[in-house]
């Protein structure tokens, strides 16, 4: 078969099955957000039906015999150009694909849509002793797939390979050695400032209707489009690519507390205005898609923290936002500003502090390597999630909801995911720092309301790329070197040092 008709019957294919696959994440997106209660049992079933169809398509043999009619040829012969992407990464997948059985695919598709659900309903119970049978079973099926799909060193690193494409274990033992010793260092000396946010002016009455109209106007002013997206109510917040025209982000709304949906929603919109700014015409293949969840995490980030979180962004929405909101009348802004970035150790992740965060994800991910080392059963898992809360944060979760039960990750079978966020940061930091370097300062653009010049230097350097360069390789394209926690230590002592007196 000639090169040329081989990869137009692949890319047919392949379009094809990224169409079943856009369906299930309409259906993932329903059950997060709508779905009738009584409607979870039969959508884990419509999953598992699902998971059998993809699973056969993607191991197709035909896959396979197209590959091996391109590899080689001049089609491909520019290893950066959109076809070689494609046939590059179209193997990677297919080899992965291929190693796992059709029976385990079903029964993981089965038990994600059933560990998420019974977690949105036992986590507001409390009921730990509920919800372990369908971790337990998660635990194992993760086990079986890594040892399915291969590793060189440990069962760990077959799972980042899903998330982050070339990470592995080791190498972010020790980020998290780096950044966790300088992380305390300056946590030490936030907590011995005498500088006090009033935070209490972030827990007044916040009408949820009027916080549901804020979001939508500063997340389209930030660069998403909401004429192909949406904002919804979710128990935990998340983004979803339906496909082009059609990428939607949840939130979840607190009467009495600011700081939830606002950010949330922003953070959720870094990773919307992601997608949207991924090649269109190239949907359906690798060079359409986001090349990892580290990536993706580092433009939730910068959005939310980099952008959010700064005074520049605040001269701009402050007027806006208290106008809104009469609990904040008399607030100065130099008030506001510190109140949401006051840092204090806490229980729950989504609510950190950009100081704190990255301790909350060396948790989860020194229990996930214990778990999959053997060294941790589920039973234990409350009890080191305690231990390792009161050693690193100083603080002792009251229940399991607050605890161990708090991330719907592990109920939905992302292991591995965890260490993305942290990665997310990482890079956020150098490609902010790169984008300042080559735009100017950023915060006198954000108080005039410019934010596309920063928007579009991210579609330029990283959402044009899809994956046609490995994450590492990608943010050194991007910055000039390669990934560094140096510009995160740097970025947080900065700006917290300025904040705090330090």
């Amino acid at each position: 078969m000639k090169p040329e008709r081989a990869y137009d019957e692949l890319r047919r294919f392949q379009l094809e099955t990224a169409y079943y696959e856009s369906l299930g994440a309409l259906a993932a997106w329903d059950q997060r957000t709508y779905i009738p209660r009584k409607g979870h049992a039969h959508r884990a079933r419509q999953f598992a039906a699902l998971a059998q169809l993809l699973h056969r398509r993607r191991t197709d043999p035909r896959i396979g015999e197209w590959l091996d009619a391109l590899e080689g040829s001049p089609l491909v012969a520019d290893p950066e150009s959109p076809a070689a992407v494609n046939v590059r990464e179209w193997r990677r997948d297919y080899e992965r694909a291929v190693r796992v059985p059709e029976k385990l695919a079903v029964a993981l598709a089965e038990a994600k849509s059933e560990g998420e659900s019974a977690w949105e309903s036992l986590r507001a119970k409390n009921n730990w002793t509920a919800f372990k049978p369908y971790l337990k079973r998660l635990l194992d099926l993760q086990r079986e797939y890594a040892e399915a799909v291969g590793y060189e060193t440990e069962p760990y690193d077959a799972l980042l390979e899903d998330y982050e494409p070339g990470e592995r274990a080791e190498r972010l033992t020790r980020l998290f050695d780096e950044l966790g010793a300088a992380t305390r260092r300056l946590l030490e000396g936030i907590l011995g400032s005498s500088v006090r946010p009033p935070t209490e002016v972030l827990h007044r009455d916040f009408p949820v209707a009027t916080q549901r109209e804020v979001v939508h106007e500063v997340t389209a002013a930030l660069g998403y489009n909401l004429e192909g997206g949406r904002i919804d109510p979710t128990a935990h917040p998340f983004e979803l690519s339906v496909g082009p025209g059609d990428v939607r982000i949840t939130t979840r709304y607190y009467p009495d507390y600011f700081n939830a949906a606002f950010f949330g929603s922003v953070h959720e919109a870094g990773h919307a205005m992601y997608e949207q700014g991924l090649p269109a015409e190239h949907w359906g293949s690798p060079m359409g898609q986001a090349v990892s969840m580290g990536v993706h995490e580092s433009q939730s980030r910068l959005w939310e923290n980099m952008v959010g979180r700064s005074l520049g962004f605040w001269r701009r929405f402050y007027p806006l936002v208290q106008a809104r909101f009469a609990a904040l009348a008399g607030v100065p802004l130099e008030d506001f500003h510190l109140a949401v970035n006051a840092v204090k150790p806490s229980l729950i992740r989504v609510e950190a502090d950009e100081v704190t965060y990255n301790l909350h994800i060396l948790i989860r991910f020194e229990l996930e390597l214990a778990l999959f080392r053997g060294e941790l059963e589920v039973d234990d898992l409350p009890g080191a999630w305690n231990e390792k809360y009161r050693a690193y944060l100083g603080v002792t979760p009251p229940d399991y909801k607050d605890g161990v039960m708090q991330d719907v990750h592990w109920g939905s079978g992302l292991f591995g995911y965890f260490p993305t966020y942290t990665l997310g940061n990482v890079y956020a930091a150098q490609l902010f720092a790169r984008a300042e370097a080559e735009l100017g300062p950023q915060e006198p653009a954000f108080e005039r309301g410019e934010f596309a010049p920063l928007l579009e230097w991210m579609r330029k350097k990283i959402h044009a790329h899809g994956r046609r360069y490995p994450p590492r390789r990608l943010v050194e394209e991007a910055t000039g070197e390669p990934p560094t926690a140096i510009y995160l230590i740097h970025y947080l002592e900065d700006r917290f040092g300025a904040l705090y007196d330090l």
